[in-house]
């Protein structure tokens, strides 16, 4: 019997995150940091554009000694932020400005930073493979935030965070999944055709 994609896609991302699970703690921050120079060299940022990070929950590779890095570049940082049950929006990161919880036991800015459209996000994986094809925790919130950013005329560049480990032979793709432009782990970088 044929899995649904639905049924596909959660094996995948429970495959995936245990093996994202079973590295060490130790082992997740030098790749964090590994990952820097190999994303930095490759994800070219003009000086004012808008680059969306996150932070980290769970496992998750840590995004934010690139975004430091990007931040020297030039990029002008964002994080997102969840709201309601359905939408996210990406709201600017300043230095000092307050903080709140902002979904899924992840922080954001707070209601008084204004919310801006990115040029560049970071997403965190649960599983990915070298089409650019991306599996997320399966809440939608990432590809809807797209949506919303294309049909406002944002051709924002979409590049994938994530452990080696993670990488996957096939990630099944939906008519909503969008395709990563590129991705970096901790070893290598992975361009991507459009």
């Amino acid at each position: 019997m044929k899995l649904s994609l639905a049924d596909e896609k959660n094996a995948l991302r429970k495959r995936a995150l245990a093996a994202r699970d079973a590295l060490s703690m130790e082992g997740r921050i030098e790749s964090s940091v590994a990952l820097v120079s190999i994303a930095a060299a490759n994800i070219e940022i003009e000086p004012g554009q808008i680059v969306a990070g996150y932070h980290p929950i769970r496992s998750e590779l840590d995004p934010r000694p690139l975004m430091a890095e990007l931040a020297t570049l030039g990029a002008r940082l964002c994080l997102p932020v969840v709201m309601g049950e359905t939408s996210m929006e990406f709201r600017d990161l300043v230095r000092g400005a307050p903080m709140v919880a902002s979904g899924f036991g992840t922080i954001g800015p707070d209601d008084d930073a204004q919310v801006v459209d990115p040029d560049h996000i970071l997403l965190p994986l649960s599983a990915f493979d070298r089409q650019g094809n991306r599996l997320g925790y399966g809440a939608g919130f990432y590809d809807r935030a797209i949506a919303a950013l294309e049909g406002r005329g944002m051709k924002t560049r979409l590049w994938g965070l994530s452990f080696a480990v993670q990488e996957a032979d096939n990630v099944p793709r939906g008519e909503h999944d969008r395709v990563l432009h590129g991705i970096a782990t901790e070893t290598e970088w992975i361009p991507v055709s459009p």
